[in-house]
């Protein structure tokens, strides 16, 4: 093959961009002495240097060259501490748009049949696209896996199972809509490999936290129908699911690469710049650092490192139009950088939602809280305080009541509102819902670890049995678990994320770090769903869509408003606020939630939540006035209307919730809150309410 010559071409941007008459490669290494630009032609390779350098980014012009262009580079440059080139290695661009080739452990990646990037079109028939731009305060998140959401699913066919195209397919639409799904978020899909010691005992790095090319889609998850480029399949996947009104959320991991540690493979950053690439130890620049928890950690304090990452969320946020990230280990991303204050400026990443994973495993990595306005963050408090009160009896009333307000404790600062804080039961990491209640111990044996891996504090609880049971009772008790929690979940306010297959009643037999099962452990399992868990978690999404009172825009005080409404009141089963002494006793199993309406609410129901985790019924004295039972979690038809006055009681195991009768007057309405609260004072004149 004989290379037309390289013209000098333009230092930016960098990559490989086609301008319709030829290719402009640039590729930035601040320590380089050279750099070779290699190109195929089927099996035939051929090599020539980069002809200009500007500011440490090489680059060059290839006249006549266009998409489908396969290239890599080698990369010359010195040896010694800290740097580890090896021009031998062909190496993938870490600007590539979508990869191509294949890696295999073990053999240097020199091959002529190696991976290596692509030239791409950018263009796409976007149509009458339109994000949905749902506010943060409304959503309800759903995540899922792209290969498990559809691998096992009858209804897509079965060309389009485990792909980008079969997320988008109108069965799983639909089951979307059903559930009130406004976003789906994607574990992993930027292009990722399977580790070393994955791929010698057989299994793949499932989950996708191990990523290599940070602009392309994961290959394997396209179907490659009609031959459609995996760019505009992703892109078509997105374009459904905003016509259907659901966003898209990517789980992004930019706090480390699949290059690992200092004996892992050279594919891309490590033999183009390992020093200015990863951070690397003080007292040995040969070893990095590892604040992942993965062998290396990538180092945002450059600023050509921030800019890949700021370059990277630009592209799927504009060339792909997805609606918001979620950052992986997203503590990480801040140390020494500048990262919150690029992202806080930059114009077209303003729109997005930012959802940060707050810690990682390096010292006082541990931030939740801690991340400034326009953030939200996964409330793990949220999730081992609502199971610490639902399974193991470890937190009371009190904790419960927090979680509930939004955990304002953790979020409210700097004019953060509730849905800073993104509330989860379950989420991949972990049990699933259905092992939660059916496993008090992980059984992790089929990941090859001795079951070493994964967290052995789970707040679980196997109600009798460890794993699966056809006692009865065990198995009622299971499901009645399952609903209080779930209630629980879309009862807080903070923003709600679902598990996907939580709603199916899927189970991972006990393994909660399944990170490395792609089979049918881990994919949902539709055959087997339990349509009443679905039908339940269905009908909890619409409740919260419904009543304004679940997702509000400001902070619960217990404050009394110029109306004599108060926007919480926390309610005894006794039929008064709760006072100081129920609140500093024993972990109490009871608790009511009073919530007014806001004055903007499409239905001005004031709103009763009844939480019992006791092994029998509890009978709750109601405020004044007449209810409308809307949600029994503990009943066999739990949405069947029903009117209570005076008492309720709330079965074992079980979430009660009633909204004030429609035909009651506003004055009414007010008025139950002020003789509740007046009611209930202390004898030293104080009322007795936790604010939230």
């Amino acid at each position: 093959m004989t290379l037309p010559v390289l013209l000098a071409g333009r230092p930016w941007p960098l990559g490989a961009h086609w301008d319709g008459e030829g290719v402009n490669f640039a590729l930035f290494s601040a320590h380089a002495d050279r750099v070779e630009l290699c190109l195929w032609a089927g099996e035939a390779l051929r090599a020539t240097a980069l002809p200009a350098c500007t500011d440490q980014v090489w680059h060059g012009y290839l006249p006549g060259a266009g998409p489908g262009l396969a290239y890599a580079f080698r990369v010359h440059g010195p040896v010694g501490p800290g740097h580890r080139f090896d021009p031998a290695c062909l190496l993938v661009d870490p600007y590539a748009r979508e990869l191509a080739g294949d890696f295999f452990h073990g053999q240097a990646h020199s091959s002529a049949r190696g991976l290596r990037a692509r030239v791409v079109d950018p263009a796409f028939d976007w149509g009458d696209d339109a994000p949905p731009g749902t506010p943060l305060k409304d959503s309800v998140f759903y995540e899922v896996h792209v290969k498990g959401a559809t691998r096992l699913h009858p209804g897509v066919p079965e060309a389009l199972r485990g792909t980008y195209a079969g997320l988008a397919a109108p069965p799983m639409l639909e089951h979307f809509r059903r559930l009130g799904v406004t976003a789906v978020n994607l574990l992993p899909v930027q292009a990722f490999l399977d580790e070393q010691r994955l791929f010698r005992m057989g299994l793949a790095n499932y989950w996708g936290y191990n990523t290599l090319a940070f602009f392309a889609p994961e290959p394997r998850y396209a179907a490659r129908v009609g031959g459609q480029p995996v760019l505009d399949e992703f892109r078509s996947m997105v374009r459904s699911l905003h016509t259907a009104g659901i966003e898209v959320i990517l789980d992004v991991v930019y706090n480390h690469t699949a290059e690992t540690d200092e004996f892992g493979p050279t594919i891309s950053f490590r033999g183009i710049d390992n020093a200015s690439y990863y951070r690397l130890a003080p007292d040995n620049p040969d070893r990095y650092e590892n604040f992942s928890g993965c062998g290396n950690t990538f180092h945002l304090g450059h600023p050509r490192v921030l800019q890949l990452v700021m370059d990277s969320l630009r592209h799927w946020a504009g060339e792909m139009r997805v609606d918001g990230f979620r950052f992986d280990l997203a503590t990480a991303l801040t140390r020494d950088s500048a990262f919150l204050a690029a992202l806080a400026q930059d114009p077209v990443l303003a729109r997005v939602k930012r959802i940060a994973e707050p810690w990682d495993l390096g010292p006082d990595g541990y931030r939740l809280g801690s991340f400034p306005p326009g953030w939200s963050e996964w409330n793990d408090r949220f999730r081992d305080d609502v199971r610490a009160f639902w399974l193991t009896g470890d937190a009371g009333a009190g904790q419960l009541a927090q979680r509930l307000a939004g955990s304002s404790e953790v979020f409210r600062h700097d004019g953060r509102a509730p849905s800073a804080g993104v509330n989860f039961v379950t989420a991949h990491d972990g049990f699933t819902l259905r092992d939660l209640v059916s496993y008090r111990e992980k059984h992790n044996e089929a990941n090859g670890e001795r079951n070493r891996d994964g967290n052995d504090r789970n707040f679980s609880c196997n109600c009798g049995v460890e794993g699966e049971s056809d006692d009865p009772r065990i198995v009622g008790r299971r499901r009645g678990l399952q609903r209080a929690l779930l209630a629980t979940l879309f009862a807080a306010q903070g923003v709600p994320m679902l598990q996907g297959g939580d709603e199916l009643g899927r189970t991972q037999a006990g393994n909660n770090n399944a990170y490395c099962q792609d089979n049918a452990l881990t994919w949902l399992d539709w055959p087997n769903a339990d349509q009443s868990l679905i039908e339940f978690a269905a009908g909890l999404s619409a409740l919260r869509k419904r009543f304004g009172q679940f997702r509000r825009a400001d902070w619960l005080t217990g404050a009394e408003s110029a109306d004599g409404a108060r926007d919480v009141l926390w309610w005894h089963p006794d039929g008064r606020q709760m006072r100081e002494p129920d609140w500093n006793g024993p972990p109490g199993g009871t608790l009511g939630m009073l919530l007014s309406p806001a004055l903007d609410d499409p239905e001005p129901a004031a709103l009763l939540a009844l939480f019992n985790r006791a092994a029998a019924a509890v009978a709750f004295r109601l405020p004044p006035g007449a209810w409308r039972q809307v949600c029994d979690s503990g009943a066999g038809e739990p949405f069947h209307r029903r009117t209570r006055e005076g008492i309720c009681a709330v079965p074992e195991h079980s979430v009660v919730l009633l909204a004030q009768d429609r035909g009651q007057k506003a004055e009414d309405r007010n008025c139950v809150q002020r003789q509740v609260f007046f009611a209930s004072k202390d004898a030293d004149g104080k009322g007795g309410g936790r604010q939230g």
